[in-house]
């Protein structure tokens, strides 16, 4: 349980700008690399600050070229630098499709464990105003089939801040996704560095009719479903399934033996 004398208030754009502001005066290593990383939008703000306060040799922004960006930071991960690389939107990974799968996810296993590969891609997934169908895509389920690459997408602010953290600190590549319309979600986080899993799930609300499986904005989704069917005496079990590869779905299997009704909720393709 969250110790609220000891948190504030912050959104999930907040948590991941101090997760990665924490983990770069943590280790020296640490550098922020990406498109429009500097910016004066600072990416939702979740780089704001981050230039000036560790200088625009570790934060910086790079050409319009994916392929190159991605193979960059793999190669200075692999030299012992911990990269967090920004894209964006998920879309523009596409072109980086061989750097993640044919480098990336592999290079710790071609040399039998022995190198490794600290390297964090956030990717963006969602629809914004005015988007076409090439800008808007969620493709979490196409990352989550490569081996030897971690993927994620936490809900809520909490495990945003604690999972951008222990995805930093990991040795190996993890794909890090976040909902654009999670950016304002509000909850208490604690002020200092905190881990939370990489391959877990986590029971947001317990409930004894019907389990519902939820995958990022979808839980805040789920959260209303929940509390409109509680008005109907229907009590739902919510599960955040922010743990994609590995996907851990023994909560689900848990909580579905109880209920014996199953809902999964994602916004990408079936």
């Amino acid at each position: 349980m969250q110790n609220k004398k000891q948190t504030r208030e912050l959104t999930y754009a907040q948590a991941l700008l101090e997760a990665t502001q924490q983990s770069m005066e943590k280790d020296s290593e640490v550098i922020l690399i990406g498109e429009g990383v500097p910016d004066v939008k600072s990416i939702f703000g979740t780089t704001a600050g981050l230039m000036e306060n560790f200088g625009n040799k570790r934060v910086f922004d790079m050409p319009l070229s994916e392929n190159g960006l991605t193979g960059i930071c793999i190669g200075a991960a692999i030299s012992g630098m911990r990269l967090i690389m920004v894209h964006q939107r998920i879309d523009f990974t596409l072109l980086a499709m061989d750097q993640l799968i044919n480098n990336a996810a592999k290079w710790h296993y071609l040399f039998n464990g022995q190198k490794s590969v600290p390297l964090v891609v956030r990717m963006i997934v969602g629809r914004g105003w005015g988007q076409g169908a090439q800008h808007s895509q969620s493709l979490q389920a196409l990352f989550a089939h490569i081996p030897g690459l971690k993927v994620v997408m936490p809900s809520m602010p909490y495990d945003a801040k604690g999972m951008l953290i222990s995805a930093i600190e990991d040795n190996n590549p993890v794909i890090f996704i976040e909902h654009r319309w999670l950016f304002h979600i509000k909850e208490h986080v604690p002020e200092e560095p905190y881990r939370v899993p990489l391959d877990k799930s986590k029971t947001i609300r317990e409930g004894k009719h019907v389990t519902i499986a939820a995958i990022s904005y979808m839980v805040i989704e789920a959260m209303h479903v929940a509390d409109y069917l509680e008005k109907h005496g229907i009590h739902v079990t919510v599960i955040s399934v922010h743990a994609l590869n590995p996907l851990d779905v023994e909560p689900v299997l848990e909580s579905v033996q109880k209920t014996g009704y199953l809902v999964v909720l994602d916004t990408a393709c079936k």
